[in-house]
């Protein structure tokens, strides 16, 4: 099945974009999570264009999503900020969540670095931790790829044995111990929220193989994939799920330890930019 009018859409932005960019060609792209508004690199040269603009885009209505791609150039590497993303919770279709990661895709973007916040399904895995995605299990009841498909897309049935890209990932986890930084690796389990979890839910997540719980991330990476686009996972404990902890945690508190966690990632990121592994 072709989406004519989906590659359609996703050409006329591609097109708007660059006219406003010079046609700059980002290898890597990064998508910002809850709280993470200051974990961005240190760009030079930018452009920021913001998401209401943007033929296709619509504004995010989460908080702490600014909702603006930033173009920029890092250590001579250009580099495109998603900052906000969309959620399935929001009222958009899943496949729609495919489309600015397409978008992405066909602005010349390699490389994907995905952050989020997440609540930890286990007490080893605590608040202001940072955990290096190694895979995902998808039960948000949807898929990103349902509906929308087109060769140009990347083949139907994409291959999801290597989601987070293994070298990028190995390269992260040593680049961690340098910047002495505590974090972990782990299993993303994603749902589609917005509610949190109740306690059964959280001990049937981690009984299927969960670390971390969050609404987003999933559908980006497996968009991503297909479009043969390498990943690496970046989450950050924002609190303990259901069950784990007594305490109960608002959004506002998620986005104030964001802030001091944005230092770590930043750091994180940086290095990952200047590495080998993104050319």
């Amino acid at each position: 099945m072709n989406n004519n009018n989906e590659l359609a859409e996703i050409r006329k932005a591609v097109k708007w974009i660059n006219a406003k960019t010079s046609n700059r060609k980002p290898l890597t792209a990064i998508i910002t999570g809850s709280g993470l508004a200051d974990c961005l690199p240190d760009l030079t040269d930018k452009i920021v264009l913001p998401y209401k603009n943007i033929p296709g885009f619509p504004t995010t209505t989460v908080k702490g999503h600014k909702g603006e791609l930033v173009f920029g150039n890092y250590k001579g590497k250009q580099v495109v900020i998603m900052r906000g993303r969309f959620h399935f919770y929001e009222g958009h279709k899943m496949n729609f969540i495919a489309k600015p990661v397409r978008i992405l895709g066909f602005l010349g973007v390699k490389n994907l670095i995905v952050t989020a916040a997440v609540g930890s399904l286990h007490k080893g895995i605590k608040p202001g931790d940072i955990l290096l995605l190694n895979d995902h299990i998808n039960m948000m009841g949807d898929h990103p790829l349902i509906g929308n498909y087109d060769e140009a897309f990347g083949v139907m049935f994409p291959d999801m044995s290597n989601p987070y890209d293994k070298e990028l990932l190995k390269f992260a986890s040593k680049t961690v111990k340098k910047l002495k930084i505590k974090a972990k690796t782990g299993v993303y389990f994603a749902v589609s929220g917005p509610s949190y979890e109740t306690a059964k839910e959280v001990k049937a997540y981690r009984m299927l193989g969960g670390d971390v719980v969050g609404m987003s991330v999933v559908p980006e990476v497996i968009a991503a994939r297909q479009l043969k686009i390498n990943v690496l996972g970046i989450a950050w404990i924002s609190n303990f799920t259901t069950g784990i902890s007594k305490e109960i945690i608002e959004h506002a508190e998620v986005l104030e330890l964001g802030r001091k966690v944005s230092v770590k990632i930043k750091a994180l990121i940086e290095a990952v930019l200047k590495s080998k592994h993104i050319n």
